[in-house]
């Protein structure tokens, strides 16, 4: 008697990829709007008027994968605004990255080897999804506030002369939707990168032990700060007893300060300037660092911040600590076979690669002014403006001029970075010698348990 045929249970092929695509997009989305919107909340967000949160949610997620915010408005023909938010709130990044990176490799998990075609075809539909999502983010991106002037009398004196300023904000398109395409590339890429467990195509696999290793330990490095940035975060949040804003801070750019103190502990530089209010505490050397002098751009690196808080020094040795530890790890992980000199390249390499993206990542450019009639209203009002859209207290409380940037000196930093790369792989691998090696087989269990 025949038997009768069964047919596999599930979607077709096509189908389910589209529908595995759509899982690592929304999971990216999901977790970026959840932190982001904790965060915003935290700072204040809530507050705005006109129901605008859900528009700063999503201009906070295209900021995050590297999109820019453009502010503009002004009061008729008396006042004008000319604005715009260029910087990653890395703590939203971060979030959305991971739980990409883990949806799209858990469906590669039953995989020793994947084709390239396949791979190929994975990323191409989630791309297509993703930038679908990006588009829709731009568009929500977009509102429009009505600014007080002051009391009902001023408010009702600059009604009358025109003086109403209504200030809004939108995410560029072009800029979003591209850098996100690009964010979201690196994102896989560096989930290849540091899995040891995802698949590669054949041609690939014997590439894997000389980028894997070290960019697996460059990743713990990076992962060490952000929980040494939390910690503190915490022990601030309850000393200081500014709790909420503290808080909002580690939810939104946490990596963004722990991040750029990693690179200022390796020696690197920052040149940046800060005019106006931040809106959201930052640490206090820092601040104070980068308030130059008219016309000066301010420097940040171990000297500046020690003048302002001499326990800035400490930043050396900690990331010679983490990167040796790293070194050592990425040489535990590597065949015993690996010389010496080749691990000390590859971890230079891979640690100039992890600063280069670092300084990328970290940096700011955020500026505007409100002028009335050519003339600029005063100092102060960064924070504010900026509060609307990465949502500090009080948003749009007043109107004024500011700016804050913040760009790493990468031709310094990068090579910088290869050599301690380079000195800390060396003494990770020495280090590494009297250890079992991942993979090896010992003399007391020949089976290798």
């Amino acid at each position: 008697m025949q038997q009768p045929t069964t047919r596999a249970a599930g979607p077709p092929g096509a189908v389910r990829g589209w529908l595995d695509a759509l899982a690592v997009v929304l999971a990216g989305l999901v977790a970026m709007a959840a932190v982001a919107a904790l965060g915003l909340w935290l700072a204040g967000a809530d507050s705005l008027p006109d129901g605008g949160f859900p528009a700063v949610l999503a201009a906070t997620l295209a900021l995050a994968v590297g999109g820019s915010v453009q502010l503009d408005g002004g009061a008729g023909g008396f006042a004008a605004l000319d604005a715009g938010i260029s910087a990653m709130p890395l703590s939203v990044s971060v979030a959305g990255a991971v739980a990409m990176a883990e949806v799209f490799l858990r469906q590669l998990r039953f995989r020793a080897v994947a084709g390239g075609g396949e791979l190929l075809g994975r990323i191409a539909r989630t791309a297509v999804v993703w930038l679908l999502a990006l588009v829709l983010l731009a568009v929500v991106a977009r509102h429009t506030f009505v600014v007080r002037l002051g009391g009902d009398l001023v408010q009702s004196l600059g009604g009358a002369l025109g003086l109403t300023p209504e200030v809004g904000f939108h995410a560029e398109v072009p800029t979003t939707v591209g850098i996100g395409f690009a964010w979201l590339l690196l994102v896989l890429a560096a989930a290849f990168a540091v899995s040891r467990r995802a698949p590669l195509p054949s041609a690939l696999v014997r590439y894997q032990l000389a980028v894997r290793p070290a960019a697996f330990a460059l990743w713990m490095v990076l992962l060490g700060y952000l929980l040494i940035g939390a910690v503190a975060g915490v022990v601030t949040a309850i000393a200081h007893g500014n709790a909420r804003q503290t808080m909002a801070v580690v939810l939104l750019a946490l990596p963004n300060l722990v991040w750029l103190a990693f690179g200022v502990g390796l020696g690197a530089e920052w040149h940046g300037r800060l005019v106006g209010g931040l809106g959201l505490p930052v640490p206090k050397p820092l601040a104070e660092a980068l308030r130059a002098p008219q016309g000066q751009q301010a420097t940040i690196d171990l000297g500046t911040l020690a003048e302002h808080d001499a326990r800035s020094w400490w930043l050396l040795p900690l990331a010679a600590v983490l990167l040796l530890a790293a070194a050592f790890l990425a040489a535990r992980r590597s065949p015993r076979s690996v010389r010496l000199w080749q691990h000390a390249v590859r971890f230079a390499l891979a640690t100039a690669v992890t600063v280069l993206l670092v300084g990328l990542w970290t940096r700011v450019d955020a500026d505007y002014g409100l002028s009335v009639l050519g003339v600029g209203l005063g100092q102060g009002g960064l924070g504010d403006l900026i509060g609307a859209v990465l949502g500090s207290s009080n948003p749009l409380a007043s109107l004024g001029s500011g700016s804050l940037t913040l760009h790493p000196s990468l031709w310094t930093a990068v090579p910088l970075a290869a050599g301690w790369g380079l000195l800390t792989g060396v003494l990770g691998a020495l280090l590494a010698t009297r250890v079992q090696h991942r993979g090896e087989v010992t003399e007391e269990d020949p089976r290798g348990r």
